[in-house]
């Protein structure tokens, strides 16, 4: 055990205090690398998938057409950075698309917003690594065999640092992502005056590579619109400020907005400056060698600077995975508080992080870059549909909202989100057509599943909850008649019929029954204790404050002194109460806390462990047949 603990101690660090937690959220220094790397690394792949649709069509002559598809692209870009600011304004609490959708759309098209949420942030995890793992075989093509290998050992750092807390993360990733942004920057400064200078010919002159299809009569609305829907990718990470809000120090909307007009600024200077030097020089993909290599290889010969350049564009892809490690546990926890996911979401870990949503990222991503070898252009498919749905039904509800609530400039911010409406939606539509054979018909099926999902995980919290509520709970408890003295302890959570059942059989064994709170939240704490005299329990409340989050290591040491003052002959019963369901599925709801207890206290020879079913029926029937059910019995 201490070994164990020995470890957790080494790979996480110290546990952190839940006041700690203020001085782990983000200002703008550090903010603007950790919300945007994921933004400002999609140029990294971006042109290039643009390009892999054009080439094969164009050929050469591809480059002259990528301006059309960029403009698009940047104007998207900026109504989008416009509206997510609204949103910021109007949901500091952060949850987005959901959020927005919740309120001012409908359930439905909430659950929708979050299932596009969920496939975005992993896509972007699985995407950042997959290229991380492509910019460092460009560099080193003797690692090519072992693609999926590094991809891997990439999501395992990331994981480990973020469970280690966001400020420590912050620091460990701000760092790269600021040499990405200045190498860049230098790369373009470089690449502009030798371009003015007349000292940067293009990389392949025009004889070198023909078209596959010939000129300018090959081009059609149909191809632009394909790599318009490749380069989408470089929209993604723009919504994250607004699902993160939460994650920033006061003032949080505030310091929100800075980073996201930071994250706007870089990314225009980096993509379309880049966009114009790939013109320039006539840069195309080839296999191998990705399209910022070359730019880096003509622009800075095969110095030091190119593998600098190479080795931060490795780094700055590895670490845009980091974007999601923030924005999703955030939107799981807001999701668990709604009773749509697991309540285990809403639980922040040893350094404050929220460590359940993490681990869910972790193992999702492992699966799609097994499933897809690492290979980025397989992956951006179902990547770019997932950000682009979130960011339609964010723009429409925003535009609900306005024609509802109204105020100060409401037409002029109404005109911006229906803006964006229009043109993510097109953006959507285009994507999906698109990208149609090449997989994306899978999220019309995925998204559909993961909001039944959602559906039935609510249905359950609603059923525990109606089993569990209590009005009348002094007409059904029992105060104890026996002559027993024995200490017996309750571990109580909440006053519900679980507790009156625990409480209940204590009371028959023992006249000496003390209730045990451990308590994560102050104000909760407070609010029981009020609702406990309130409600005339003769039992005494004790409440013990964790101010770690444990919930095991605090029951053992109140026992322990508890057993410290026992007599010769004398035991101690701790009564736990314990959901039992019918289903696997409703059983991966609730935590298995009372199973571990049980676990810790063996050790204690004069302490014995009582575990007090609460058993109902499967909570997936409709509340109507269970109603039914108990009226007949």
């Amino acid at each position: 055990m201490y070994s164990k603990r020995k470890l957790k101690h080494i790979l996480l660090g110290n546990a952190l205090k839940s006041n700690d937690l203020e001085g782990e959220k983000l200002g703008p220094f550090w903010g603007v690398p950790i919300m945007a790397s994921d933004a400002v690394s999609s140029v990294a792949y971006a042109i290039e998938e643009m390009l892999l649709v054009l080439v094969p069509v164009l050929g050469l002559s591809a480059v002259n057409y990528l301006g059309f598809v960029t403009s698009p692209i940047i104007l998207l870009f900026l109504v989008l950075a416009f509206s997510y600011s609204q949103i910021i304004s109007c949901y500091p609490n952060g949850g987005g698309a959901y959020v927005v959708s919740a309120e001012n759309i409908g359930k439905t098209a909430s659950l929708v917003a979050a299932s596009a949420l969920m496939i975005g942030y992993i896509m972007t995890v699985a995407v950042s690594l997959s290229a991380a793992t492509a910019a460092l075989v460009s560099a080193f093509p003797g690692f090519s065999p072992y693609r999926l290998l590094f991809a891997l050992l990439f999501l395992c750092m990331i994981t480990l640092l973020n469970l280690r807390g966001m400020r420590e993360s912050s620091k460990l990733f701000g760092i790269p992502t600021y040499a990405f942004i200045l190498i860049m920057l230098a790369l373009i400064v470089t690449g502009f005056v030798k371009l003015l200078t007349g000292n940067l010919p293009p990389v392949y002159n025009a004889e070198s590579i023909k078209p596959v299809s010939g000129g300018f009569g090959t081009v059609s609305l149909f191809l632009l619109l394909r790599a318009f829907s490749s380069g989408c990718s470089a929209l993604t990470g723009v919504e994250v400020v607004s699902n993160a809000v939460p994650s920033f120090r006061e003032p949080s909307q505030r310091n929100a907005k800075n980073v996201l007009f930071i994250l706007v600024g870089i990314i225009i200077v980096i993509f379309g400056g880049s966009v114009i030097l790939v013109t320039s020089l006539h840069i195309i993909p080839l296999e191998g060698k990705t399209v910022i290599s070359q730019l880096g290889a003509a622009i800075f010969g095969p110095g030091i600077m190119f593998y600098i350049l190479q080795f931060a564009t490795s780094l700055i892809l590895l670490l845009a995975a980091n974007t999601a490690y923030n924005g999703l546990p955030t939107l799981l926890a807001i999701l668990a508080d709604d009773g749509y996911v697991p309540r285990q979401f809403m639980h922040r870990g040893t350094r404050l992080s929220f460590s359940n949503g993490i681990l869910f990222i972790f193992f999702l991503a492992a699966l799609l870059l097994i499933v897809f070898n690492a290979e980025t252009h397989y992956l951006i498919p179902l990547y770019a549909i997932g950000v682009f749905l979130s960011f339609t039904l964010s723009q429409t509800g925003m535009v609900l909202r306005w024609i509802r609530v109204k105020g100060k400039g409401y037409r002029y911010k109404m005109l911006i989100n229906g803006l964006g409406a229009l043109m993510t939606g097109t953006g959507t539509v285009i994507v999906f057509v698109t990208r149609f054979h090449q997989g994306s018909w899978m999220l019309a099926i995925v998204i559909p599943i993961i909001v039944s999902i959602m559906n039935r995980i609510e249905k359950h919290y609603q059923f525990v909850g109606r089993q569990l509520k209590v009005n009348d709970f002094m007409a059904h408890y029992h105060k104890s008649v026996s002559k027993d003295t024995n200490l017996c302890i309750v571990l109580v959570g909440g006053i519900n019929r679980s507790v009156l059942k625990a409480l209940n059989y204590a009371n028959l064994i023992t006249s000496n029954v003390v209730a045990l709170h451990i308590s994560t939240d102050e104000s909760q704490s407070e609010l029981l204790q009020t609702r406990w005299v309130e409600t005339g329990i003769d039992v005494p409340l004790e409440v013990v404050m964790s101010p770690y989050r444990e919930l095991i290591e605090p029951v053992e040491e109140y026992i322990t002194k508890k057993e410290e003052n026992l007599k010769p002959g004398d035991m101690i019963t701790v009564v736990m109460s314990r959901f039992m369901e019918e289903s696997w599925f409703a059983n991966i709801l609730h935590n298995q806390t009372t199973y571990f207890i049980m676990q810790k206290l063996r050790r204690h020879r004069n302490v014995s462990t009582v575990l007090v079913p609460y058993i109902y029926s499967s909570a997936f029937r409709p509340a109507s047949e269970h109603e039914a059910r108990n009226k007949t019995k």
